[in-house]
């Protein structure tokens, strides 16, 4: 017998929240919107100040953002997504820079205490057990270390295993909603997209273990393994692209040495088809990002190949992935942790993948990096580079090598400017060094 549950509205839920308190939001497709709402009133109605709102990506309206809140919210984001860029690039939203895998350890550890953990959960089974469903990331440790959690029980979202299923006494307060999650539906892949995921499935071999995200490039690479066998997945998401190579027996987990045969992420972003996939499948687990994204976890699997994007590379190999010269863009997530993971595997192959240029036709690869621009993943944890001119690899290489070799990816109409900057940086022995 689980215990009973007595539902209260949301409004009533949020005034659990005092003055002062940090608030966790569950992220992603679960973002809590009704709550957050309810939350936003109260800071309308003057009930509540300086209260620290924390997630890592959500998706929809961030109200509590804007500034009309401020001196009530604060948000700190582990990673700024679209609907707070502005607000953070302004100044009235924060961001604090940690990897994906160690903000479970800001949580856990109370550097970042949690008064109050708000989630979105499935109908609780005849265990008493629910599931976080499509994002368990750094939720779980906010629902394990939170002072209150609430708990919005909600059908639509999947039963998810792994990590994800959590007893009823965790929840102290509950609400219901019936809204359907948040969808993501993937955009035409471009003819550059497809030119990238040509030349990055070439990198990545049978028996592989993928680590891949969202968007144009990921599944422009997907779109590609349709003849690769044994494939596994470790991953901190994964979106629609996986599900055809799934059916087809492409991606199997056989080669896996950890959590052979399972597909492991700890969140989800996609549309109602991913959702009902993941939907009582013991073939996936829903994990915590100390395991998704550990290094020490990660190097289990044999050729793991991660594939990673950024927004800019400097001749050297140091890669932009978070901002934009001084304009904080989105995070340092997890490329770094499986960079390292894939580079620790037997055989795995750590890749960052990009387009050579941006949507104006300006160069991404760069002689240096904008003044203010973040380094993600540094030069020496570079490996293979690729774009839709092909794929270097700068495992080994002095820093005027691997000047040749970007500058060998780069656009065409920019590799002669490359080229001189190179020059002028290395000194006229930089004509005689080999690719």
């Amino acid at each position: 017998m689980h215990k009973e549950i007595k539902t209260v509205s949301f409004e009533e839920a949020a005034k659990v929240i005092k003055s002062g308190d940090r608030v966790h939001l569950h992220s992603v497709a679960l973002t809590p919107h009704k709550f957050i709402n309810a939350m936003c009133d109260r800071g309308r109605n003057g009930e509540i100040y300086d209260v620290t709102i924390q997630h890592i990506h959500t998706e929809g309206p961030a109200p509590y953002a804007d500034p009309e809140f401020e001196g009530i919210f604060n948000l700190e984001s582990l990673f700024v997504g679209a609907n707070v860029r502005k607000q953070t690039q302004a100044g009235y939203a924060d961001y604090i820079p940690v990897f994906l895998g160690e903000t479970q350890q800001l949580i856990r550890e109370g550097v970042l205490n949690v008064n109050v953990a708000v989630v979105q959960v499935s109908t609780p089974d005849k265990h008493g057990y629910v599931s976080l469903g499509t994002s368990v990331e750094a939720s779980k440790a906010a629902v394990e270390e939170a002072d209150t959690v609430v708990a919005i029980i909600n059908p639509n979202v999947p039963r998810a295993f792994g990590d994800a299923m959590m007893p009823l006494s965790n929840f102290d307060i509950f609400c219901e909603d019936n809204s359907p999650l948040i969808e993501h539906h993937n955009a035409p892949l471009s003819e550059m997209d497809i030119a990238i995921g040509k030349n990055v499935a070439e990198l990545i071999p049978d028996g592989a273990c993928l680590q891949m995200g969202i968007g144009g490039i990921p599944n422009a690479v997907l779109a590609q393994l349709g003849n690769h066998k044994d494939l596994g997945v470790h991953t901190e998401m994964f979106a629609d692209g996986l599900l055809p190579l799934v059916e087809k027996g492409v991606v199997n987990g056989r080669n896996k040495k950890l959590d052979p045969g399972k597909i492991v992420a700890g969140f989800l972003m996609g549309t109602k088809e991913l959702y009902d996939f993941v939907d009582d499948n013991p073939g996936v687990l829903m994990m915590d990002v100390a395991y998704t994204n550990g290094v020490g976890i990660i190097k289990q699997n044999p050729k793991v190949c991660a594939i990673n994007s950024a927004l800019s590379i400097d001749i050297t190999g140091q890669v932009c992935a978070d901002s934009i010269g001084t304009k904080h863009y989105s995070g340092v997530g997890g490329q770094i942790d499986f960079t390292r993971g894939a580079a620790a595997s037997e055989g795995g192959v750590p890749i960052i993948a990009m387009p050579s240029v941006t949507g104006k036709g300006i160069s991404k690869i760069t002689p240096t990096l904008l003044t203010g621009s973040g380094v993600v993943t540094t030069r020496n944890n570079m490996r293979w580079f690729v774009t839709e001119h092909g794929a270097v690899n700068l495992f080994g290489k002095s820093l005027q090598q691997r000047a040749k070799a970007i500058i060998s990816v780069a656009h065409p109409d920019f590799r002669e400017e490359l080229d001189k900057a190179a020059f002028e940086r290395f000194g006229s022995h930089y004509h005689f060094v080999r690719k």
